[in-house]
């Protein structure tokens, strides 16, 4: 070993991004392309089939458009926050998902025409957000310390 040659020792960085949340936010990314159309095919469906009383079809797309709105954001807040193990963004995706829970649960009891479908897609969407939520908690947690 030349003189000029030092060797450092290099502690190793512990990587505090959280795998399995970030499996889900995908996950979410695929289903949320396939909850969207499917959503709005079903209002279109119930619009053509049923009698909307006024302003309520409306109302619909305008909640389910708010909802497209709000889960880019926090998808997207989620994703950086933990690939860059920030707690600020993935705090900020939690609580996004507060508004994201309540239009999924909007879609799931209170639209005008609930069908057995809506039913399906909206459980499927609420286990997301509460796996999600789950593992924001612990991915905060891991980044708080």
């Amino acid at each position: 070993m030349s003189e000029g040659m030092v060797l450092r020792k290099v502690k190793s960085a512990t990587v505090l991004s959280s795998i399995p949340l970030q499996i889900v936010y995908y996950f979410n990314v695929f289903y949320y392309t396939f909850y969207f159309p499917a959503t709005m095919l079903m209002v279109i469906y119930k619009s053509q089939v049923f009698s909307f009383p006024d302003g309520n079809l409306a109302l619909d797309l305008i909640l389910l458009i708010l909802m497209v709105i709000l889960e880019v954001i926090r998808l997207y807040l989620g994703f950086e926050g933990n690939l860059t193990e920030e707690a600020v963004p993935i705090v900020t995706s939690l609580i996004l998902t507060i508004p994201s829970v309540m239009l999924s649960l909007y879609f799931l009891l209170w639209q005008t025409y609930v069908l057995k479908a809506d039913v399906i897609i909206n459980a499927i969407l609420l286990v997301i957000y509460g796996l999600e939520g789950i593992l924001d908690i612990i991915a905060v947690s891991a980044f708080a310390r």
